[in-house]
């Protein structure tokens, strides 16, 4: 009887073609060990995963500290980047290590109201005077809940003049204390071959220790990194010691909290009418770090301190360098800054010491945007009357540029950028976290690796391998922000060079399509000035 037409016929195996192994093991042996081999060249093209975290990269940081390797992974699950800074010999029994979570407000905007930026350039310091360690750099801002939380976070604690800590503005937002997962740490240890290696781990939080312990991580001791509390920071510390942090100095502290130069009044995250993409979900006073140890005092700051100030900038070893009239009847007092640190320890009481520690007050504004996932921050500083033509600047910011480098660059652009702001009165700074001109961390991070180890010639090569192109940065986006905030038309705008200019088409557009009028261009010239 004849098979029915529609009945598949039994698939015949020639005998000289073998049956695949599919036995667990060798399947696994072809997935790989998922291991990074950090001397093989192949390391410009192999990506390993383990668990939920991709290898991207790896190349080196030149610090103040001395060279680092940094080795660049990615979680697939949250997108976030982790950064393996790492010194010496990594085979070395033991580490010193520091996992440590990012903070753009102290590490790129120079916010100091926290201790952040001493804690990451402590431990870097310490790595390098013990000579092997890494640091775990993580993007988990404001406790892991994201830097929109932070900053309604910082909103609400200012808004309360300091009578309500970070960690009882969180619950009344409905938040846990600390969202940190360390699971990311655990895949690079697993990644870079380190899961037999003893830690000595940098940190003044038992919460870190239980969290490597559980990981799976050998934890041989902890160390503390601890300094000296500031006006700016001291609310702040005061309640991390309060939480179970092991901080000594601030309950050790005379100090006053330092309140904003204005109330701050919280409110509910809206949608920008003019593009309802964005939501502006804070604002709140950021202290920052003055510049080139210039201090900015009102004329009526300088009447009342004048014979004191006169008197210090005469003698053989004066404190103060200058002193003069800047627009608006304001006063720049220019600082011996080592002088000045001394005579501040042995006269602590002394009231022109408080005045010549007065940061810059901005005003922090976060946007979040529901179409590209981004948040989007900008710093003004005070409100621009009808006749002025306020001072713009887009700040590009890189990962790496965190940390402290050698080269300073990037860092003096933006120290640049505020000393012109500050010194004309009234402008704005969007920071663009858009690493590798608007392509990405890993991007940037991959354009090292190949031009490092020979997989690139430049990084214009780099780009083409990668496929990208030149400048994917959203200055349509910025511009629309700073309008919000800044509606003068007529402007002076901040760039590195007239050729950053003429490469920007897509800035240059965005410029006109908002309507602003450049009065005047200031290009960044390339000498450095000190911190």
């Amino acid at each position: 009887m004849a098979a029915p037409a529609n009945r598949p016929k039994p698939v015949r195996r020639s005998k000289s073609v073998p049956m695949a192994d599919t036995t667990l093991e060798t399947l696994l042996s072809q997935l790989g060990n998922g291991i990074v081999d950090l001397g093989d060249k192949s390391i410009v093209s192999e990506r390993p995963i383990h668990g939920t975290t991709l290898f991207v990269a790896t190349c080196s940081v030149e610090s103040r500290m001395g060279l680092f390797q940094a080795h660049v992974f990615q979680d697939l699950i949250h997108k976030g980047y982790i950064i393996a800074l790492a010194q010496g010999n990594l085979r070395a029994r033991t580490l010193y290590t520091r996992i440590h979570s990012s903070c753009v407000t102290s590490e790129t905007l120079r916010g100091c109201d926290c201790d952040c930026v001493q804690q990451l350039e402590g431990a870097l310091e310490v790595i390098a005077k013990k000579g092997n360690g890494i640091l775990f750099y993580l993007m988990q801002e404001g406790r892991g809940v994201g830097y929109v939380a932070k900053a309604r976070d910082r909103m609400l604690v200012q808004a309360s003049s300091d009578r309500i800590s970070t960690f009882q503005a969180y619950a009344a937002m409905g938040l846990k204390k600390d969202y940190r997962n360390y699971e990311d740490v655990a895949h690079v240890c697993h990644l870079l071959g380190l899961r037999k290696t003893g830690f000595v781990l940098l940190t003044n939080n038992p919460d870190k220790i239980s969290a490597m312990s559980a990981a799976g991580l050998k934890v041989i001791r902890a160390e503390p990194l601890e300094f000296e509390p500031s006006p700016f920071n001291l609310a702040y510390l005061t309640s991390k010691a309060a939480s179970g942090h092991i901080l000594k100095r601030p309950s050790d502290q005379a100090l006053k909290p330092a309140l904003p130069p204005e109330p701050v009044v919280p409110f509910q995250p809206h949608a920008l009418a003019e593009a309802s993409r964005f939501i502006y979900a804070a604002s709140y006073f950021l202290p920052v770090k003055p510049v080139d140890s210039e201090i900015l005092i009102s004329e009526a700051q300088f009447k009342a301190h004048q014979s004191d100030l006169e008197r210090h900038m005469t003698g053989s070893m004066p404190l103060v360098k200058d002193c003069y009239l800047i627009r608006d009847h304001r006063f720049i007092v220019q600082l011996n800054r080592d002088r000045f640190a001394r005579y501040r320890e042995e006269h602590p009481d002394d009231p022109l010491v408080s005045l010549l520690t007065a940061p810059y007050w901005f005003r922090v504004h976060v946007y979040y945007d529901i179409v590209t996932g981004h948040e989007f921050v900008l710093l003004t500083y005070n409100k621009p009357k009808i006749y002025d033509l306020p001072i713009l600047r887009l700040q590009s910011e890189s990962l790496f540029n965190r940390f402290p480098l050698a080269n300073m660059d990037n860092r003096d652009k933006f120290k640049r950028s505020v000393r012109h702001i500050v010194h004309y009165g009234v402008g704005a700074i969007c920071l663009l976290y858009f690493d590798g001109r608007g392509a990405g961390f890993g991007a940037h991070a991959t354009d090292r690796m190949l031009t490092e180890r020979g997989g690139a010639h430049s990084s214009d090569e780099a780009y083409r391998k990668l496929g990208i192109s030149y400048d994917s940065r959203d200055y349509d986006a910025c511009f629309l922000l700073l309008r919000h905030h800044v509606p003068n038309a007529r402007v002076q705008m901040i760039m590195n060079s007239p050729s950053s200019l003429v490469k920007k088409t897509e800035y240059a557009a965005a410029l006109n399509k908002h309507g602003l009028e450049v009065e005047k261009w200031i290009f960044l010239d390339d000498h450095a000035i000190a911190d």
